[in-house]
């Protein structure tokens, strides 16, 4: 009997225990519920922001047609100064070559009056030259002979430094007329030459690097 009591006893022990168990659980469930309601009442209701329509604003409208009228005005200004750029890069290219070309010309004719002056001792040493008498030049003449040998020389000497600075003559004889290095002083007839032919030359020509400062005075067939 005695331990009937005691198995009795003890599972209502384990009832009522499973029952307080439940009980904290339900009142637990229930408050957290509660929390949760009233966490949900204090939120503020969100607001959904409309976006602002620009299409209609006269005002928005008026600023960018003023900003693209700037851009259209700032791009031909800046079409207006690259063309502007690229002319002074091109005249200051032409200077230069222009330049380059007066200091090479210069170099090559800044002697050009002095050449001119020079030919007219060769016309006279050249005259001198040939006035000698060709039969008097003998040893019976030693003097007139020396006077010649070096009336020769001195030719020669000239001759090779008119040469060795771009200086050269032009004896066209037998040549066709040229008037860029030749000036004509009489036309005559001559048997077995074709017209335009050079026959006689007066006085010859020198150039200095292409570039003629005496003219050939010459006689041309017709």
């Amino acid at each position: 009997m005695s331990l009937i009591n005691a198995r009795f006893l003890t599972k209502c022990g384990h009832l009522l225990t499973d029952a307080i168990v439940l009980n904290t659980r339900s009142v637990t469930i229930a408050h957290m519920k509660n929390i949760t309601t009233v966490t949900d009442e204090k939120k503020p209701p969100v607001q959904e922001v409309e976006p602002i329509s620009q299409e209609g604003d006269p005002k928005v409208n008026a600023d960018i047609e003023k900003l693209n009228k700037e851009i259209t005005g700032l791009t031909e200004k800046n079409n207006e100064l690259v063309d502007k750029y690229k002319r002074a890069l091109a005249d200051g290219e032409n200077l230069r070559n222009r330049l380059t070309k007066q200091i090479s010309d210069a170099k090559l004719f800044g002697i050009q009056s002095f050449c001119k002056d020079l030919l007219d001792v060769a016309d006279v040493l050249n005259k001198a030259t040939e006035s000698v008498p060709k039969e008097e030049i003998n040893d019976k003449n030693p003097h007139l002979k020396s006077l010649y040998e070096g009336l020769l020389m001195t030719e020669a000497q000239l001759k090779n430094v008119f040469k060795r600075h771009g200086l050269e003559p032009v004896d066209p004889l037998n040549q066709k007329f040229d008037p860029n290095f030749h000036e004509a002083l009489f036309q005559q007839e001559v048997e077995g030459k074709e017209p335009g032919s050079v026959v006689v030359v007066s006085k010859i020509g020198y150039k200095l690097h292409d570039r003629v400062i005496r003219p050939a005075l010459v006689g041309v067939s017709k």
